[in-house]
């Protein structure tokens, strides 16, 4: 059966889903998005999510737009009438169409698309053996609202994967124009040094992601001391594990790091430390029971 999408308030078929050529989304980024992950047939952290989304579309206008939507209605339905228990879910927001210049012209009705598609979940031995990342040659604007926000101007972001890629490594390595570290191609970094977390400030030109947030919580309820703040390419070196967060990998360690030279630096022993799993575990176990029907 085709895949379904969901495409302001109708279920249709993806062949027949289509957007205007005057949408604002797509002729100048006007617009958000979330990625989610579904197991067992239900959105992980979904409420979240969303929050997140409304909160960024507030900032650039678009609150009162979508506060009588039910996205979270629209997310749901799409993952059920796809019959997926494991999947990637997508929100997509824009501002609508526009026959004018935004600055000049409001735009219509919001589009809201969400798409569901089936996900294979990494093998085991891809979290044994970690990520090797590098040093993207882009760098993330601190000082800009905009760049914490999941916004449809995600270019710097594709442009860091698109080199990690070309070099043969599994993510990338962000910094921000100061010279620090602040986070990965489609994901946020933690350091653990001497049994403790580190990992960039909220202010170090990063998109603050749910899944981040949710460790961070995981890591309190261990007794794992966290803290957030400057973090220099000294931590490399300095720390025993590393690992990376996102909706779809989880918690993903990071085994070595390359530079723009292509000079390499290996994360303890190369291999997925202790720290680091028991975080993962947590967060399944969580993911598990706060999907499971």
């Amino acid at each position: 059966m085709e895949n379904i999408v969901h495409l302001n308030g109708a279920l249709v078929p993806r062949s027949q889903a289509h957007l205007s050529v005057s949408d604002q989304g797509f002729l100048y980024g006007f617009g958000l998005f979330q990625t989610m992950r579904a197991y067992n047939g239900g959105i992980f952290l979904l409420d979240r999510h969303i929050k997140r989304l409304k909160e960024a579309a507030q900032i650039i206008g678009m609150g009162e737009k979508i506060a009588g939507i039910d996205l979270e209605k629209a997310c749901k339905e799409t993952v059920k009438i796809n019959s997926l228990e494991s999947a990637r879910v997508r929100l997509t927001v824009t501002n609508g169409m526009g026959t004018a210049l935004p600055w000049d012209d409001a735009g219509g009705a919001p589009t809201i698309l969400v798409t569901a598609v089936p996900y294979t979940p990494l093998a085991k031995e891809k979290y044994n053996d970690g990520f090797k990342v590098g040093i993207a040659s882009v760098r993330r604007t601190r000082q800009n609202t905009i760049s914490s926000m999941k916004s449809l101007n995600y270019l710097i972001n594709v442009v860091a994967r698109m080199e990690a890629a070309q070099r043969g490594m599994d993510e990338a390595l962000l910094f921000n124009e100061d010279g620090y570290l602040a986070e990965g191609g489609g994901s946020n970094i933690f350091f653990v040094r001497s049994g403790r977390l580190v990992t960039p400030a909220a202010n170090s030109g990063i998109i603050p992601g749910v899944t981040r947030e949710v460790v961070m919580e995981i890591a309190n309820s261990l007794g794992i001391v966290l803290s957030e703040g400057t973090v220099g390419k000294g931590a490399f070196k300095q720390c025993e594990e590393a690992f990376m967060t996102n909706t779809m990998i989880e918690i993903m360690p990071v085994t070595g790091i390359s530079d723009e030279t292509g000079a390499s630096v290996t994360i303890g022993n190369g291999k997925a430390g202790p720290v680091t799993m028991q975080l993962l575990q947590a967060y399944r176990e969580m993911a598990e029971k706060e999907t499971k029907a």
